[in-house]
């Protein structure tokens, strides 16, 4: 094979050699540059006339730098490259975590957050190169996406776990709080739903006439027993018991397992239940298999109560159950918290001030019954 012929320029250690564009066939000149670093003599591509608008004072400033060491060669810098990929990058560090954490019962929407929101802009990063600039850009870039402070905080913690899990594993480093800090958006997590009496009324209503029974009695058995929506998808038959009048919660958020009284209206609701039993669990899909998502059918009966569209089915349910505890007087808050399986009774101080009214209302009884003797 003939040798390329190489074509000096003006310009010390650039040459090119012509060449053509392998999409149209058009004449082109590449360029290249030849310096001598550590004693051994170096040449290395500069780049392509059209496609990397290389000019041969642009292929001579990039000499001049590498000869400075202000710029890795191309070799260098497929070192550092390959050498880097060996190394556990986030996302490696992800997938061990990802591993660990299969049982989880939030590892699924986990995995959501970092495919979303973090692979891409850190994904591919070393913990150390990880720093508070990364943080606040993924924190802007979020925001600017027109998510939700909640939303965008879990995004955050999420990629602080996993740091703090590599370091805990020996995968990385420890984080270094003088490189990196978490400026996590405020979230005013403290919502309370609740329902008219008119409202109630039509939901109770279109509940018991709903021909879909496998939603509308999750809903019932949610606004009867304050049960969150993962523990009734997960509910087993064997966790319900008739006899003595409980139902067994299996590993509820943050906390052990507990059992939680069977009043009257929810072991209506499990005996219907009890009548289409086909397998272990309470209620089942179409495959026999505990229940991920009912969020249609869910909504359509909240349509057709007509209640207003930002109250959450399930959760907004589990706070109708608390609130109407509070606000009758009858419940203290370490019972509430017991019934909603709260690991804290912090949790429960939302619903103090309904307690407290109902109380005060209770007080101010007196002095109509003393005014009856008289």
């Amino acid at each position: 094979m003939a040798a390329v012929k190489r074509h000096k320029t003006q310009y010390p250690g650039v040459f090119f050699i012509e060449s053509s564009e392998s999409a149209t066939g058009k004449p082109e000149r590449i360029y290249y540059i030849r310096y001598y670093k550590k004693g051994k003599s170096v040449e290395e591509k500069a780049g392509r006339q059209h496609k990397d608008n290389m000019t041969p004072a642009k292929a001579s400033r990039i000499r001049v730098l590498r000869l400075s060491g202000k710029m890795d060669s191309n070799n260098e810098r497929r070192d550092k490259l390959r050498k880097k990929r060996e190394r556990l990058t986030l996302n490696r560090i992800w997938e061990a975590f990802f591993d660990y954490k299969q049982s989880n019962k939030s590892i699924r929407s986990d995995r959501y957050r970092w495919n979303r929101h973090l692979r891409e802009d850190v994904g591919d990063k070393l913990p150390e190169e990880v720093t508070t600039s990364d943080v606040d850009a993924i924190r802007k870039k979020l925001e600017a996406r027109g998510l939700a402070p909640a939303t965008v905080k879990q995004a955050l913690v999420l990629l602080k776990r996993v740091l703090n899990f590599g370091a805990k594993r020996g995968l990385c480093t420890p984080v270094d709080v003088a490189r990196i800090y978490f400026d996590m958006p405020k979230v005013n997590n403290i919502r309370t739903e609740d329902l008219s009496e008119e409202q109630l009324e039509r939901l109770l209503d279109v509940l018991h006439h709903e021909p879909d029974r496998t939603p509308a009695n999750i809903m019932l058995l949610a606004l009867f027993t304050g049960m969150r929506r993962g523990e009734i998808f997960r509910l087993e038959w064997e966790h319900v018991d008739f006899e003595r009048g409980f139902i067994f919660i299996k590993d509820p958020k943050g906390m052990v397992d507990q059992h939680i009284p069977m009043n009257s209206s929810a072991r209506e609701v499990l005996l219907e239940q009890l009548e289409v039993r086909r397998n272990e669990y309470v209620f089942y899909g179409r495959t026999c298999k505990p229940i991920r998502d009912m969020r249609i059918p869910f909504r359509n009966i909240c349509d057709k109560a007509g209640l207003p569209k930002d109250f959450r089915p399930m959760h907004g349910l589990r706070h109708v159950f608390a609130s109407t505890l509070a606000s009758s007087g009858k419940v203290d808050m370490y019972t509430l918290q017991k019934l909603l399986t709260h690991k804290s009774p912090q949790m429960v101080q939302r619903y103090a001030h309904l307690r407290d009214e109902a109380l005060i209302a209770a007080s101010e009884s007196i002095g109509d019954l003393m005014k009856r003797k008289n």
